[in-house]
């Protein structure tokens, strides 16, 4: 077994990563509504989504995005443990989301060929993965723990470091992390208000969408 990621799979994550600037992370508590809401975002520019192992629907949403939204990239989020790993791997995971690290996270990850982005919040659990080859990490709960200046503070003993910040992040927010020159996307919640998911409004996310995709691009083309 290896015990260090490779160079490959940190290209890997920055393929997905660099694929849209914003990460949509979804709740889904129905199932039903996983394709509609995939197709819509999509559509609004953002191909890349992470749907999080909270609910009991999440598994069979991400099955259902794979197999059924063309042009969508479908990862999972709130990964905790190996076997959520591999339960997300087995439902067509393209990539693998944590909110912190553990050991046997990491070298599960290391022994993986689904890209894993691993989180961590402070400079202690960024080296424990730096030791094992991870060089792209999320960054999180990315508001409550300093944002774009702990980032910016990263940014000088760490410089090969990027980061995928997500927590508490909005739209009026992601301009000022991608500014960031250490910052690959960042991932949020705001594109799938509860509201509108409710009124299965589709077309009020696609236009979300769009408008935060476009609001990215110009900041990361300035």
């Amino acid at each position: 077994m290896n015990n260090t990621l490779s160079n490959d799979m940190t290209h890997q994550v920055d393929k997905f990563c660099h694929l849209g600037p914003i990460i949509p992370v979804l709740t889904i508590n129905n199932v039903e509504d996983a394709i509609p809401m995939a197709q819509a975002l999509v559509e609004g520019g953002l191909p890349v989504l992470e749907v999080t192992l909270r609910t009991t629907a999440a598994l069979k949403a991400i099955e259902a995005i794979a197999g059924h939204v063309p042009g969508a990239i479908v990862g999972a989020g709130t990964v905790v443990t190996p076997n959520d790993f591999q339960s997300a791997v087995d439902c067509g995971s393209s990539f693998i989301v944590s909110p912190g690290i553990t050991t046997e996270l990491l070298e599960y990850g290391i022994n993986s060929k689904t890209p894993f982005l691993p989180g961590i919040q402070t400079v202690s659990e960024m080296m424990e993965g730096i030791q094992r080859g991870y060089k792209r990490f999320k960054f999180f709960p990315a508001e409550i723990s300093g944002g774009t200046n702990t980032l910016q503070a990263f940014q000088g003993p760490f410089s090969d470091i990027h980061f995928c910040p997500t927590g508490g992040i909005r739209v009026h927010t992601a301009a000022d992390y991608l500014a960031l020159s250490n910052v690959m996307c960042v991932g949020g919640t705001w594109l799938t208000p509860e509201e509108l998911v409710i009124a299965k409004d589709w077309t009020a996310v696609t236009q979300l969408a769009k408008q935060a995709c476009t609001s990215a691009t110009l900041t990361k083309d300035k």
